[in-house]
């Protein structure tokens, strides 16, 4: 589990750790390099799930050394199937990071949601739902191992 106490916020206490792939972890399907390292490391503490429209279709075979369960989601609506999985998980154990407007509803339910600014952009509608804003993942994966980092942003 990882937990954050933000002041004037609850603590937020995760369990699991949503992230999409193609423009998160990975620019044009290939996985960006300290990546497998970063979330091999918070597997320790926290569930990590990759899910993915695989747009580029090595997304499993990408992953196959992270301590991670890679979801291909083959749904024309990818966006209403992330929320649900966040929502089966139970939302408030979340942590989601996105880029793409089919990671929207999945950040507006977790708990705690990044979103990723890197080469392949990010959806303006997706940046609406988010708590915090990055220029790369490795940032991201290196806040979640700082959680005074994540309170310093989100207390008020």
């Amino acid at each position: 589990m990882l937990k954050f106490e933000i002041p004037n916020r609850e603590t937020i206490q995760a369990e699991y750790l949503v992230l999409d792939y193609n423009g998160t972890l990975a620019i044009d399907g290939k996985l960006l390099p300290g990546i497998k390292e970063k979330l091999n490391s918070l597997a320790d503490d926290i569930k990590i799930y990759v899910v993915t429209g695989d747009n580029f279709g090595n997304a499993r075979e990408s992953l196959k050394e992270v301590r991670c369960e890679c979801i291909i989601v083959q749904e024309k609506i990818q966006q209403q199937y992330k929320k649900e999985f966040v929502t089966k998980l139970n939302a408030a154990k979340v942590i989601a990071i996105g880029n793409g407007l089919n990671d929207a509803l999945m950040l507006k339910e977790a708990a705690l949601s990044m979103i990723v600014l890197q080469k392949e952009g990010a959806s303006v509608k997706t940046l609406i739902n988010a708590d915090m804003v990055f220029s790369s993942v490795i940032d991201i994966l290196d806040a979640l191992d700082n959680p005074l980092r994540i309170a310093a942003t989100l207390r008020s």
